[in-house]
């Protein structure tokens, strides 16, 4: 119903967002191999990077018995499903990852993106404990970044292409935006639990990105920002 197109929220403090983009080239050259693999293949690449609450939790082993247990918190994210599943998550990173580095650094930014990768398939597990299912997919640590713009920048405005009865570019306040996305996740989370989507990952990626932006942020870089 509503898809973001791009942000009015100019950098201030770097030149060129390498590590956002970084991440998604990275990640898109992850699923090009996935992609390119016999199926057979893909599906145990899955198995052994993807998180699975019973392989972390140690009440199975782990497949490959050299990766160390709590490595698929990270490497999960950079495992899609399928094009779309890719290409949403690479497009909400590509709109509001830059403004994010911006505010915290490069290094700094890096590091955040990979603690709300770990603290959102927590927040997956803690409500999947007995799961021998892989959770896969950005989606988590992406959800961090939407928390983190919610915090910094609520007032920036965010274009979205709104179909209501033919599709229309409108620009909106990112705290309306993205506060609906949030919504939609909380709301699958209790009423649709038993779908595919890792909806818990979502909204444990989101509150973990917001907390922790107060603390990765820049020291002149102020909350509720954005214009």
């Amino acid at each position: 119903m509503f898809l973001p197109l791009h942000d009015r929220n100019p950098i201030e403090h770097i030149r060129f967002a390498y590590v956002n983009y970084s991440l998604i080239a990275l990640t898109c050259l992850i699923f090009l191999i996935q992609y390119l693999l016999p199926e057979r293949t893909n599906n145990d690449l899955t198995i052994f990077f993807g998180m699975i609450p019973l392989v972390v939790r140690d009440i199975i082993p782990q497949p490959l018995p050299w990766i160390p247990d709590p490595l698929p918190l990270v490497t999960y994210a950079f495992l899609h499903g399928d094009w779309m599943h890719l290409l949403s998550n690479m497009l909400f990173l590509f709109i509001f990852g830059d403004n994010i580095e911006d505010a915290m650094g490069h290094l700094r930014y890096f590091f955040f993106y990979l603690a709300c990768a770990v603290l959102a398939a927590g927040a997956h597990m803690l409500f999947n404990l007995d799961s021998n299912g892989p959770l896969i997919g950005a989606s988590g640590a992406v959800a961090g970044v939407l928390g983190a713009y919610v915090i910094l920048y609520p007032h920036a405005r965010v274009f979205v292409l709104a179909k209501i009865v033919i599709p229309i570019p409108l620009p909106v306040p990112a705290f309306w935006f993205l506060g609906f996305w949030i919504a939609i996740q909380i709301f699958y989370a209790v009423f649709a639990s038993e779908g595919i989507v890792a909806w818990w990952a979502h909204i444990g990626g989101m509150a973990a990105g917001a907390l922790l932006a107060i603390v990765f942020k820049r020291r002149n870089v102020p909350l509720f920002g954005g214009q």
